[in-house]
């Protein structure tokens, strides 16, 4: 590949990933993210908790304050909408959180290395970065009905050495990004 073509790919690179440290002549050919239906996960789990905190409130506040459990003064009926807004708000918030986190995840392949950025919670983030040369396999499975009903999987690569496994979970089925992959891995291997 000419020079000047490999700078023009360098450059736009950079200007699309600008959170990626590029090494002189290396731009990105693959960036693969989590797909949007992993989600459906974390915002399934929110509706049935917001379900199942309005079945309790209006179990609690039924009769205005004359529970079918027990009987609420006013003070306590006041309190305990408190409660239950900030229960609402936190639950909110965890996932919002959670969807961070999701989407935080993802995996940059370059014409030299692949870049894996993971989060794992708030205050746990981690970036692994492998030669290309060092990739001995590349694959994609799906294990389980959630995994076949919506299309998506996990993403394995697999070192030489240590025998380390880079994995990214709920990854839309990318069959053209490892025939990519495994391409690039071939290439650098043959120079």
């Amino acid at each position: 590949m000419k020079e000047e073509l490999k700078k023009i790919h360098q450059a736009k690179s950079q200007q699309k990933f600008p959170g990626v440290d590029l090494e002189e002549g290396e731009f990105v050919e693959v960036y693969i993210e989590r797909s949007r239906k992993g989600l459906l996960l974390i915002w399934a789990g929110e509706v049935v908790g917001f379900v199942i905190l309005t079945i309790i409130l209006v179990m609690l506040l039924s009769g205005g304050g004359r529970s079918m459990l027990f009987p609420l003064n006013d003070a306590a009926v006041g309190y305990l909408y408190l409660v239950v807004v900030t229960l609402y708000l936190v639950l909110l918030l965890s996932g919002w959180v959670g969807t961070m986190i999701y989407r935080a995840n993802h995996l940059i392949v370059t014409n030299k290395r692949v870049m894996q950025r993971s989060t794992t919670s708030l205050f746990a983030r981690s970036v692994n970065v492998i030669d290309l040369s060092s990739v001995e396999d590349v694959s994609f499975a799906q294990s389980n009905i959630f995994d076949q009903v919506f299309g998506i999987g996990t993403i394995r690569m697999s070192t030489v050495g240590e025998e380390t496994t880079y994995t990214l979970s709920f990854v839309d089925t990318p069959t053209d990004e490892i025939k990519k992959i495994a391409k690039l891995v071939h290439e650098v291997k043959k120079r």
